[in-house]
C-alpha cells in the first residue's frame, strides 16, 4: 500500500501521526494541572470540601492523562534518531541541550511531586501537599517551555553560527530560547491548554447536570469552566493577533498561505473568508471575502500594501490548502468558545446558569473542541514552516535519515496500530472516569454549601434550580 511513497513522504506523516496524537495529552495536562493548583487553593481558603471532592475526581484524571502524555512524547525522540538523523546532527548542539533542559527541570520536577500529589495529602499534611500541587503545575508549565523554545527556534532561528561540517552551534543561549516568536508562541500554546482544559471540565459539568446527578459537583465545575471560558478566549484571540503580526514579520509565507493571498496587493488586501485554494492556478476558487479587511487587520490600514506568494520563490512555499483551512478551523473554534464564554455571561447575568439546558448540551459538544482547536493550529504552524525544517536554513528534504521506505512504512504501521489500541484504550477509559462523578450528599446535610452557590435543592433540572 506504500509503493507510491517514498521515504520522506512516509517519514513526514509518521512524524505528523506521533506529533499529533501526543500533543493533546501535554494540552491536556498543563491546564489540568493548574485547574488543581486552583481546586486546592480554594478548598484551604474556604474549608468548602466539595473543591476537596472535585480536586480528588480530577487527579485521578490528570494521572492518566499525564502518563499517556509521557509515553506518547518518548516516542518523538525516537523518531529523530530514526527518521531525522540528518536534522538531529545538524540542529542537535542547539535542541540536545534544550531537551535535556526540559528533562532535568520539568520532567524531574512533575515526577518528584506528582506521587505526593496524587497520594500523600493524610501523610504530608495540607500545607505540604498543596506546594506538591503547585511543583507539579509549574513542572508542567516549564516544560511547555522548553519545547516551545526547541520549536520556536526551528521557526525563528537565532543566536547560532554554523560550522565546517554544516551544524548549528549555540553563540548566544539567551538569543536562541529567546528567539523572536517564542513569547508570542508561549502566550498561545498555554492559553489554548487553559481552554483546552476549561472546555472539557465544562463539558463534563454540563453532562452530569444533564443527566441530573451530582448537582453541587457539576455547578461548581461547569461554573469555574464557564468563567475560564469568558476570561481566557478573549485573551486567546488578542494574544493570536499578536502573534500573527510576529509571524508576518519573520515568516511572511506561512501569513500569505494563511490568507490565501496568492497575489500581492499593493493598495489593500482582503479578509478571504472561505474558498478554495488552487495552488496550481495561483489563485483561491470560490472566494468569500472582505475587501481590504486582511490589511486592516495585519498592517492597521486599509489600503496598506501586503505582499502575496507571488514574490516567493514556488520551492519554498508552503502547502497552502492546508495551511489555509487549518487555521480557518482554529479561528473558528477560537471564536465559537469566546461565542459560549460570552452566553455563559449572560445565563449568569438572568440566574439560568444552572438550568439552561441549550448552554449545556452545546457545552457538552464543544468538549473536544479545544483538542482540535490545538491540533489545527499545531497544523498551521508546522505546515506554514514548509519546506524547511530549521526554517530559511535547512529544507526538510534534506533532514531525512538514509532510510529505505519500506522500513519507515512498517514502523508507521506498527505505530498506527499501538496507537489505536492503546491509546484509544485510555481515551475510553478517560470518558469513563469523567461519567463516573460521585453523587452529592444527601441535600439536607449539603443544604449550607449549595445555599451559598445560590442553588435551591429540588428536582428541577439537574436536580436544583434558582441562580
Amino acid at each position: 500500500m506504500f509503493e507510491h511513497f517514498d521515504a520522506l513522504v512516509l517519514a513526514r506523516f509518521q512524524f505528523a501521526f506521533t506529533v499529533s496524537a501526543h500533543i493533546i495529552f501535554p494540552a491536556f495536562s498543563i491546564g489540568t494541572a493548574s485547574y488543581l493548583f486552583v481546586l486546592e487553593a480554594l478548598w484551604l481558603k474556604t474549608k468548602d470540601k466539595t473543591y476537596l471532592e472535585l480536586f480528588d475526581f480530577w487527579k485521578t484524571i490528570f494521572a492518566v492523562a499525564f502518563g499517556m502524555g509521557v509515553v506518547s512524547g518518548i516516542v518523538m525522540s525516537y523518531q529523530f534518531g530514526t527518521n531525522w538523523a540528518v536534522f538531529s546532527d545538524k540542529a542537535g548542539p542547539v535542541i540536545g541541550p534544550l531537551m535535556g533542559y526540559e528533562v532535568l527541570t520539568a520532567f524531574f520536577l512533575e515526577a518528584g511531586f506528582l506521587g505526593v500529589m496524587l497520594f500523600g495529602l493524610k501523610r504530608v499534611g495540607p500545607g505540604l501537599h498543596f506546594l506538591a500541587t503547585g511543583m507539579v503545575a509549574l513542572g508542567t508549565l516549564i516544560s511547555a517551555t522548553w519545547i516551545l523554545a526547541v520549536n520556536s527556534w526551528m521557526q525563528t532561528p537565532t543566536g547560532f553560527a554554523i560550522n565546517e561540517n554544516g551544524q548549528f552551534i549555540p553563540v548566544d543561549w539567551w538569543a536562541v530560547i529567546f528567539n523572536p516568536s517564542f513569547p508570542y508562541r508561549l502566550v498561545h500554546m498555554v492559553l489554548a491548554a487553559y481552554l483546552t482544559t476549561a472546555f472539557v471540565v465544562g463539558a463534563v459539568g454540563a453532562w452530569h447536570l444533564l443527566k441530573r446527578t451530582a448537582p453541587l459537583r457539576a455547578y461548581t465545575m461547569f461554573s469555574m469552566a464557564m468563567w475560564m471560558a469568558a476570561i481566557v478566549a478573549p485573551l486567546q484571540i488578542l494574544a493570536g493577533d499578536a502573534h500573527g503580526l510576529n509571524t508576518l514579520e519573520h515568516q511572511p509565507a506561512k501569513v500569505m498561505a494563511m490568507e490565501g493571498h496568492f497575489d500581492s496587493h499593493p493598495n489593500g488586501a482582503p479578509l478571504i473568508l472561505f474558498g478554495i485554494p488552487n495552488q496550481a492556478e495561483k489563485r483561491v476558487d470560490y472566494a468569500v471575502e472582505i475587501p481590504k479587511l486582511s490589511s486592516l487587520i495585519l498592517k492597521h490600514g486599509l489600503d496598506e500594501p501586503l505582499a502575496g506568494l507571488d514574490t516567493i520563490p514556488e520551492d519554498k512555499q508552503p502547502p497552502v490548502a492546508i495551511v489555509f483551512w487549518s487555521f480557518r478551523l482554529m479561528v473558528g473554534i477560537g471564536f465559537a468558545m469566546l461565542g459560549i464564554g460570552m452566553w455563559s455571561l449572560l445565563c449568569r447575568y438572568r440566574g439560568t446558569l444552572d438550568s439552561n439546558v441549550w448552554l449545556h448540551r452545546v457545552a457538552v459538544a464543544m468538549g473536544p473542541a479545544g483538542f482540535a482547536a490545538v491540533l489545527a493550529g499545531w497544523v498551521t504552524t508546522e505546515v506554514g514552516r514548509q519546506p524547511f525544517t530549521i526554517y530559511g536554513h535547512v529544507l526538510t528534504a534534506e533532514s531525512h535519515s538514509p532510510i529505505a521506505a519500506p522500513a519507515v512504512a512498517t514502523s508507521l504501521i506498527a505505530f498506527i496500530v499501538v496507537y489505536f489500541f492503546v491509546f484509544g484504550a485510555g481515551t475510553f477509559y478517560l470518558l469513563r472516569l469523567m461519567a463516573r462523578l460521585p453523587r452529592d450528599p444527601s441535600p439536607e446535610l449539603m443544604e449550607g454549601p449549595i445555599r451559598a452557590r445560590g442553588i435551591t435543592p429540588g428536582p428541577a433540572h439537574g436536580g436544583t434550580h434558582g441562580h
